[in-house]
Order: structure tokens, then C-alpha cells, then sequence
């Protein structure tokens, strides 16, 4: 199997396309944004005009849309995936959708003879980039070990976390209430310890070697004393999207979400102030109210 597909060449898109072409992958895919498509086919991919042509001409296929609508009508648009593809091949839905939203599409793709592999990510744009992506991976085990070998080239953790359409996006909101804590609490303690004069570098020491320490909070710290607040690859709208399907989830269950409720009202009130920006801008809101910023050589 070397002939794959992708749909969505975004900041997570193009990472996953760049690895697949890396690791001898013929690569077809498709942006509706044609300067993403331009990088993917001067990257070494096969630009596409439509997802049809993506199917086609793959035995796998990457989905990484923003919203479950988007997924839907990629897989099961009268041209799309689930009409197009090689029977035996599988569409690999790596977007950050609703657990039903996965479990309806799997009902609908029934008798297709095309897989689902429910498989969202995380890792970030850094994640994408490097390869290294974490996968929670939902499908029958003769599935994923077929398809194993494309997973592969995309990630270094391939979590099964269960046999049906809707176990990856489950483990996946979780995933992204604990994330959205970890960020707006980052936020606070940045814009805390701004208003105190503490240096940016000395908060992202202290911070990094403590137990505290981890991706999400390093990460951030980063960017934040640094002040780089766009174009950093994780822009606001997708873990503001990703919380909702995390509340969402909650609502369903009868789960109280208290920390993901607050992350949820710093992402909105980050994305209504600065829609342009990335996660770490919602630092500024909380700035802004303050009145001092958090750079690496001191407060301001």
C-alpha cells in the first residue's frame, strides 16, 4: 500500500502529507486554500480538484477538516470518499469531531466496503511537523494492523483506544478538557506573574523543571514571553472548537466540566478580542485587564 490521500492541508494537514511523502508515500490531496495546495504539490504531493480524485487514486485517506459537517460531506458527499475509494481501503478521520458525529458517519459508510479508522490526534502543529504525532485510534484490530504501516509514518504513539467509529473522539475530549485547563490556568499564572514584575525567563524556568512542567505549559510560556501571538500553527479556533466538543460531551453525560467550563469562557473571550490569533493570545485578554505583559526579560 503506497498510495495515499489527504483532505485538508492546514497546519496539521500539511505536516501529515510532508511525513507520508517522507516515508515513500504517493501522496494526492486537496486544500480549498490553493497557496496550501501550491506548498503541498511543491513539497512532492499531487494536487487534486476534487476530494473524488483523492479517492481514487488512494488506499488511504486522511481527513483533517475543522467540523463534523465538513467530515460528512468529504466521506459521504455523492462524490466523496466512501463513493470513490478502492473497496478494502480506509479513510483515516484524524479531525477532532463530536463522538456522534463519528459513530453516524460509520453507520452511513456501513456496507461500503471502505474502513473507518476513528483516529484523532494531538501533538500540535509541532507534532505534525516532526512526525511524531499521538494517534487514539479506534477500528477493529485486522484494520488497524493493516493500515499500521501509513499510521506509522505520521506518529510515534498509536493508542488503541477501541474497536468503534467514536472511541477515538471520545479519549480525544477528554484529552482536550485537561488541555484547555492546563492553558487557561498557563494564561493566569503568565498574566500573574506580569503584574508582579517576575521576567518571563524566570517563570519559564521555574515552571519547565517543576512538576508543573510539561508540553503544553512550556510550550506556551514560550510563546507567550516571546509575544508570539500569530502564526505559530495552533490558531485559537481549533481548541476553541475542540472545548466545545469537550462541554458538549459533558452536557451528554451528566459529567460537570468546572475547569473546561472556565478554559471554555478564556478561549471565548480570546477569540472574540483577537480572532486572528493562536491559543496563547488569550494571555493578552487577561493583560489587557491587568495592564502589564509578560516578556522574557521582565514584565512591562
Amino acid at each position: 500500500m503506497k498510495k495515499t490521500g489527504i483532505v485538508g492541508i492546514g497546519d496539521m494537514g500539511s505536516g501529515i502529507a510532508k511525513n507520508l511523502i517522507a516515508h515513500g508515500f504517493q501522496v494526492t490531496g486537496i486544500d480549498l486554500d490553493p497557496q496550501r495546495q501550491d506548498g503541498f504539490v511543491q513539497m512532492g504531493g499531487q494536487g487534486a480538484s476534487t476530494v473524488a480524485d483523492v479517492g481514487t487514486h488512494s488506499d488511504a485517506v486522511f481527513v483533517m477538516v475543522m467540523k463534523g459537517h465538513e467530515a460528512r460531506d468529504v466521506i459521504l458527499g455523492a462524490q466523496g470518499l466512501a463513493a470513490t475509494m478502492p473497496k478494502g481501503g480506509a479513510v483515516i478521520l484524524s479531525a477532532t469531531i463530536k463522538p456522534s458525529e463519528a459513530r453516524d458517519i460509520a453507520a452511513a459508510m456501513s456496507g461500503s466496503g471502505i474502513h473507518l479508522i476513528d483516529t484523532p490526534v494531538s501533538g500540535g502543529y509541532p507534532g505534525a511537523q516532526a512526525g511524531t504525532l499521538t494517534m487514539m485510534a479506534a477500528a477493529p484490530d485486522d484494520v488497524l494492523d493493516a493500515f499500521a504501516p501509513v499510521m506509522e509514518a505520521v506518529s510515534a504513539n498509536i493508542h488503541r483506544v477501541g474497536t468503534r467509529a467514536g472511541d477515538g473522539q471520545t479519549v480525544k475530549a477528554c484529552l482536550q478538557s485537561l488541555i484547555g485547563a492546563q492553558f487557561s490556568a498557563t494564561f493566569e499564572a503568565a498574566a500573574l506573574a506580569a503584574k508582579a514584575g517576575v521576567p518571563g525567563q524566570v517563570i519559564l524556568d521555574v515552571f519547565s523543571t517543576s512538576s508543573a512542567g510539561c508540553g503544553v505549559v512550556n510550550n506556551a510560556l514560550e510563546k507567550i514571553i516571546d509575544r508570539q501571538f500569530e502564526g505559530t500553527g495552533s490558531h485559537i479556533n481549533t481548541m476553541h472548537k475542540d472545548l466545545t466538543i469537550s462541554m458538549d460531551l459533558g452536557e451528554t453525560l451528566g459529567v460537570p466540566l468546572h475547569t473546561a467550563a472556565a478554559a471554555m469562557q478564556i478561549f471565548h473571550a480570546g477569540k472574540s478580542k483577537y480572532p486572528n490569533g493562536d491559543n496563547w493570545v488569550c494571555t493578552r485578554v487577561i493583560e489587557d485587564i491587568v495592564g502589564a505583559e509578560l516578556h522574557r526579560s521582565g514584565a512591562k
